[in-house]
């Protein structure tokens, strides 16, 4: 009886969680920042493109074997569209992770978290270019504060510098992989009619099939490291909770508060891997660290929050 009583006390606590979108959410970012530790400390212990195809190939393993009748129902919907889910899954999720493993290489924990904060502000400027979305005073200056910080962040504080920001290849590199996931997340608008788990899957399988390349690519030019013990605990670790379990929880919180408040979650991985970096990682928090970080964190606020046009 007291077994039943715990196994049905679980099961209680697991609806609850499965219901309450903050905490889905915040966990999601929580992961997230995670992913910035795990970069950096993979640096030795595996190489980018092995950790980038190892952790789609144990995430496409899972999922299929979770939602593969949700994949499976969904494949009549999903089969005319493999050419832009082709490109949806490469740019957004394994030339992604590519930039964002190899950039760990030439730059800091606290760089990674705090240029991560940039995609918001691109898909702003991306609807306005692609759909013609009216910008009011607030989202301008909101983006234009988070630019400020990003630049910030590429003239190591230096005011002086900052009108001739150099950004050195780490932080270049983050920047683009905003750009393409900032790309990914705009073709969202447009995505095929398929069930969240059943679109994840299928983007899950794209991501491995082109990250393979890069891994071959990887081992052709020697630069492979096979992973030790503390490199596969971190290929676990992204494969399960920044990849498989954090795209899973935001799915859930979208489908719970829509698409919209759920975003604003995003804005807690920049700050949560900035922390994570100082206490994990052991990088010194400087002032112009917490001033690119309140900039990029504000601004991308202010546009959503503010600027925001009434019904």
């Amino acid at each position: 009886m007291e077994g039943h009583s715990l196994s049905n006390g679980a099961a209680r606590l697991l609806n609850r969680a499965y219901h309450n979108p903050w905490l889905l959410l915040t966990l999601t970012c929580l992961f997230w920042g995670g992913n910035v530790v795990a970069a950096r400390e993979a640096i030795g212990e595996i190489s980018p493109m092995a950790l980038v195809a190892g952790r789609w190939a144990i995430c496409c393993s899972i999922l299929l074997f979770v939602a593969r009748r949700d994949f499976l129902r969904d494949l009549p919907v999903l089969n005319p569209h493999w050419p832009r889910l082709a490109l949806m899954g490469f740019f957004g999720f394994a030339a992604y992770h590519a930039l964002y493993y190899v950039s760990a290489y030439y730059t800091s924990g606290l760089h990674i978290s705090i240029l991560q904060g940039v995609s918001p502000v691109i898909v702003f400027i991306g609807a306005w270019a692609l759909w013609g979305l009216r910008a009011t005073v607030w989202q301008v200056v909101g983006c234009a504060l988070t630019l400020i910080g990003a630049a910030l962040v590429g003239a190591q504080g230096d005011l002086r510098q900052l009108a001739g920001v150099s950004f050195n290849l780490g932080d270049a590199g983050m920047i683009l992989a905003s750009v393409f996931y900032a790309c990914y997340s705009l073709s969202l608008r447009s995505r095929p009619r398929a069930s969240p788990f059943g679109f994840f899957a299928a983007l899950a399988i794209v991501a491995l099939a082109t990250s393979v390349p890069l891994f071959v690519g990887e081992v052709a030019m020697g630069q492979a490291v096979w992973p030790s013990l503390k490199g596969g605990i971190i290929l676990l670790y992204v494969a399960i909770f920044p990849t498989l379990l954090a795209q899973m929880f935001f799915i859930r919180g979208v489908e719970l508060i829509g698409p919209s408040r759920a975003t604003l979650f995003y804005n807690l991985t920049p700050a949560l891997g900035a922390i994570f970096s100082t206490v994990f990682l052991g990088e010194h928090f400087e002032a112009y660290h917490a001033i690119a970080l309140c900039l990029v964190i504000g601004g991308v606020l202010m546009a959503e929050k503010l600027g925001r046009k009434p019904a």
